[in-house]
């Protein structure tokens, strides 16, 4: 088996990890969030829970990482002496790997999505008409094709390796993210009907703050936005270096995560309402959004249609950013599998990335043959079940079972000064009181939804 490997700067890392974080989850499903439940009201409740409940999960999951230098697997049972807490960390660990596995399965299929329909507009400049049209219908063949396309994306970048593969890739895509995402706004701001968006997004509506709906939502999505209780983040804060300050570099992810998605606020909310002033409908009757589900395949599409001969180039940035937000989570979902496989089973980087490949992508290929039933069942099991029941479980053997003192003595390291500020005297008790409540009222709203 390899030496485990080190992230070989902490920039390298937070590239990384913020590109786990930085998804479709952010450029899509926070500002349809947001425009389904108050905009400005949203976006203020949002930010309050990225710092109640997502940063300070984010440490716990990079401090158990770190500690245990090993994958969930391993480091969560090396939290406790306890043989009967061995086994069910072992469990818990099992099923976080498990859990993102299968997240990569339905994930390569949507992202395969936008390869096709960032190649649509290519082929309409090129006046292939009937080409643009199969990039766009929905088929087994398109699907098919396009999951099989992205799953070698994603395992080209592991099969690298930590420093040549995930850290070099995340440090050229991320600022091309931010890049991307910088101009296309800009370009969104300028066009008619952007005001009526950008006021909907920035100016919360306060009467609606403390609706439940509200509330729950944006906890939801606070959680999910940082890709917690899906073993990446632990297996990232495992390639850390001892030198490595864990609360700075949560704190970093934590913003550079929540800049993308208010950013992405910025762009789809105002490119909503310049598609309402062109004639697109977005709302229905009672004012609530049509297809928040397939809002970048439907609403977005019908926009660039109506921005004549910038169309195409718009599309094809539009689809081209969230091409690379996909491949900077995939990565960090794959490698899960991937680390898991050279630990336990002692293989090679280049076979355990094809072996986990290849399982994943067959349940991809099972799900597009099946997809009427397979895929919102997958999605269903994965993200409203076990995904927050892993993270409850990981919350309590970080604020229970894991000893304070070694808590404290994994948080010192790159961190001298931890003990003497206010960070230590509130962070071990938040994490043991009031991290569970968070993540069970995510666990009644997954559920519930």
């Amino acid at each position: 088996m390899e030496s485990r490997a080190q992230f070989s700067s902490r920039l390298g890392f937070v590239m990384a990890a913020a590109g786990s974080a930085i998804g479709v989850g952010n450029i899509w499903g926070f500002p349809t969030q947001a425009a389904s439940n108050g905009g400005g009201a949203f976006l203020l409740v949002y930010l309050l829970f990225i710092f109640l409940l997502g940063y300070p999960m984010l440490v716990a999951e990079m401090a158990i990482g770190r500690h245990g230098q090993a994958t969930p697997f391993r480091a969560l049972q090396q939290l406790t002496e306890d043989r009967a807490g061995r086994v069910g960390a072992g469990l818990l660990g099992l099923a976080a790997v498990l859990t993102v596995s299968f997240i990569f399965t339905f994930y390569a299929i949507v992202s395969g999505w936008f390869v096709a329909y960032a190649l649509e507009p290519l082929a309409h400049m090129m006046g292939s008409t009937q080409g643009a049209a199969w990039l766009s219908d929905f088929s087994v063949s398109r699907n098919l094709i396009f999951t099989l396309l992205f799953a070698l994306l994603s395992l080209y970048v592991v099969c690298q390796g930590l420093e040549q593969g995930i850290e070099k890739w995340s440090r050229r895509l991320m600022p091309l993210l931010l890049s991307m995402l910088l101009l296309l706004t800009l370009y969104m701001l300028l066009q008619p009907g952007a005001g009526a968006g950008l006021k909907a997004y920035l100016i919360p509506d306060f009467s609606r703050v403390l609706q439940g709906k509200v509330l729950i939502g944006a906890l939801g999505q606070s959680f999910f936005s940082l890709s917690l209780g899906a073993a990446v983040m632990m297996i990232y804060g495992s390639y850390l270096s001892r030198q490595a300050s864990i609360p700075v570099l949560a704190a970093q992810v934590t913003l550079l995560d929540t800049s993308v998605a208010f950013l992405a606020g910025l762009l789809i909310l105002p490119a909503m309402y310049v598609a309402q002033h062109n004639g697109v409908s977005i709302l229905a009757e009672d004012g609530s959004l049509l297809d928040s589900d397939t809002l970048v395949f439907s609403v977005l599409p019908a926009l660039f249609n109506t921005m004549g001969q910038a169309q195409h180039l718009i599309a094809f940035a539009f689809f081209l950013l969230m091409i690379v937000a996909a491949i900077t989570s995939a990565i960090s979902m794959l490698e899960a599998p991937v680390s898991m496989a050279m630990e336990i089973g002692g293989l090679s980087r280049i076979k355990a990335t094809w072996l986990m490949t290849l399982l994943c992508t067959l349940i991809s290929v099972i799900i597009v043959f099946n997809f009427g039933s397979l895929f919102g069942l997958i999605i269903t099991a994965t993200t409203h079940y076990a995904q927050p029941l892993v993270s409850l479980c990981i919350t309590l053997y970080a604020g229970w079972v894991w000893q304070r003192h070694q808590v404290l003595a994994e948080l010192k390291a790159g961190h001298p000064e931890l003990e003497q500020g206010w960070f230590w005297k509130i962070w071990p008790w938040y994490v043991r009181l009031v991290c569970p409540v968070l993540v069970l009222l995510v666990i009644i709203q997954s559920i519930g939804g």
